[in-house]
């Protein structure tokens, strides 16, 4: 029996330190708020993996009902919801973003 969206995200965002669930992939954005994400990351130098919605219809509407968020991109550090573009640009904009990475043990290049 294949595993349910919910489990198969679930796994995805335990097994990996950052997750960015994103319309595209990082290399080709399908959407500018996913497209601002990958470049805040890229710009902290933090490792992540990215998961294209685009590719499966039950993963794209699953990350929207697995927190109750209904927009994409989503990210998770260590297993955690942090929120979408609007929230990782102001977070990245007040530092907050690179300190929670570095509290959490994820490397970053330096400021």
């Amino acid at each position: 029996m294949s595993k349910s969206a919910q489990d198969r995200i679930s796994e995805t965002v335990n097994a990996n330190d950052v997750v960015l669930y994103m319309k595209g992939t990082p290399v080709f954005p399908q959407c500018g708020f996913s497209s601002t994400v990958v470049q805040i990351l890229d710009y902290v130098g933090a490792p992540y993996e990215s998961v294209n919605v685009l590719e499966d219809p039950e993963i794209r509407q699953g990350i929207k009902d697995f927190n109750n968020w209904p927009t994409i991109p989503q990210i998770f550090i260590k297993g955690e919801f942090i929120g979408g573009c609007d929230i990782v640009k102001e977070m990245f904009e007040t530092g907050e973003l690179r300190k929670l990475l570095e509290d959490k043990d994820i490397a970053t290049t330096p400021a």
